[in-house]
């Protein structure tokens, strides 16, 4: 499976280093370049070897033909030099496939380069803010604020306790008004998808694992997946991973660039490590629904495709009235498999804060690597790899959590936003 252009890692060391160096981390190139080169080795070994065995099988019969005594020397020689070249080849195929499999797993866990144009920082705290939308919600008293779980469970419509019961914490039971205004952003969301160009997908929300792989979730964030016990199959963390994957080992054609899907699909996360964090609410559950954007594009147009897909997650929450604003991460927050992120993060004012809603990443051919998907150009020799993107349009229970705590009104009630009414039979508050 190729990962991280293995070429550019031999011919350009230096320059591999320098971007993973920028993300942080321990990744050891040299054990990989020390692999590549036994292993070619090998293979110099086991082609100079099959060469042979073949010349031999031919030159057998040529003999004999040209008066050679069967039974001689001379053919008893080559039999015996083709035997032990067949008996070197078959301890070399094992060798061979050990050093592939041993070298491609290291290449698995190396995540995508940092662009040219990915800021260079540490962590979250170095990402770079470029710019903000609308006017956040800042009651001249803080104590009019609840937090949207208090205002859910007071309306109604959010049932936290029960959801322990039929699964354990961090799920929800939405109620009522609940699941209609869930209902109601889902389906807002993907008609402005749709509107904007995206083509609908209803995707398996369960996965194998080449797909998680294909994908960059698999093996690195293998604790964060529900895996099916009995089956090769996992819950999908997001629709990108089933998105992408339609064309995995597919050579598509230059004419059917640009592919632009959207999703919606329940997603599933263990949330490992996060215990403590968004403990109350719909910001950090194992379920979740979510409404995806995933492009495949020839690699001259992704740093335009990728501007775009931005406008259009950033567009839902404009529609909504929803105060919000776009980060770049730094090279040490990125993605494993993006080589540039936009992070958009609604305002909660409850916790006085942005809290990210979306994340738009352009992975260039890093996913494509993985999963094998090029395209080809009429009157072109061989074959590109696609540039891949994704963006969540939105994050669902978040953006229900922020409408909440931005509309909601000092008598408990929430209004519906305008572009929502439709959608509610024409209701204008909850």
């Amino acid at each position: 499976m190729p990962v991280l252009d293995l070429k550019q890692l031999r011919e350009q060391t230096d320059f591999v280093r320098d971007r993973l160096a920028r993300r942080g981390g321990d990744y050891d190139l040299d054990a990989i370049l020390q692999l590549d080169s036994q292993q070619r080795d090998l293979v110099a070994q086991r082609n100079q070897l099959q060469a042979r065995s073949n010349e031999i099988g031919k030159a057998i019969p040529q003999k004999i033909k040209a008066g050679s005594d069967p039974k001689g020397p001379e053919i008893a020689a080559l039999k015996s030099e083709g035997s032990e070249a067949k008996t070197q080849l078959s301890d070399l195929e094992p060798q061979v496939k050990a050093l592939q499999d041993e070298m491609g797993d290291r290449l698995l866990q190396l995540p995508n380069l940092p662009s040219d144009e990915t800021p260079s920082g540490k962590n979250e705290t170095e990402n770079v803010e470029i710019f903000r939308w609308g006017d956040e919600y800042k009651p001249t008293n803080p104590e009019e604020i609840r937090p949207h779980w208090e205002i859910g469970e007071q309306l109604g419509i959010l049932d936290f306790k029960r959801a322990v019961k039929v699964a354990q914490s961090r799920f929800v039971n939405l109620i009522g008004l609940g699941a209609a205004l869930e209902r109601a952003l889902i389906s807002f969301m993907l008609d402005q998808q749709i509107a904007a160009g995206y083509v609908e997908v209803m995707p398996p929300v369960l996965v194998s694992t080449a797909t998680l792989t294909g994908t960059g979730q698999l093996p690195k964030f293998a604790e964060e997946s529900f895996k099916c016990a009995e089956d090769d199959l996992w819950l999908t963390p997001t629709a990108e991973v089933p998105l992408t994957n339609l064309y995995r080992d597919e050579v598509l054609d230059a004419s059917d660039l640009p592919i632009h899907h959207c999703a919606y699909t329940p997603c599933f996360r263990r949330e490992a490590g996060s215990y403590g964090k968004d403990t109350r609410g719909l910001i950090r559950l194992h379920q979740f629904n979510k409404v995806e954007m995933v492009k495949l594009v020839h690699p001259d147009t992704s740093a335009d495709e990728h501007q775009a897909m931005l406008a259009n997650a950033t567009a839902i929450l404009e529609a909504l009235d929803l105060p919000y604003r776009v980060i770049e991460l730094c090279s040490g927050d990125l993605g494993f498999s993006a080589n540039r992120c936009y992070d958009v993060e609604v305002w909660l004012p409850s916790a006085n804060t942005y809290r990210e809603i979306s994340s738009c990443s352009n992975c260039g051919d890093f996913q494509a690597r993985r999963a094998n998907i090029r395209f080809k150009t009429p009157g072109q020799k061989g074959t590109q790899f696609v540039h891949t993107l994704n963006g969540s349009g939105l994050a669902v229970g978040r953006t229900m959590s922020a409408l909440l705590e931005n509309y909601q009104q000092p008598n408990g009630a929430v209004q519906i936003p305008t572009v929502l009414q439709p959608y509610l039979g024409g209701r204008t508050v909850l």
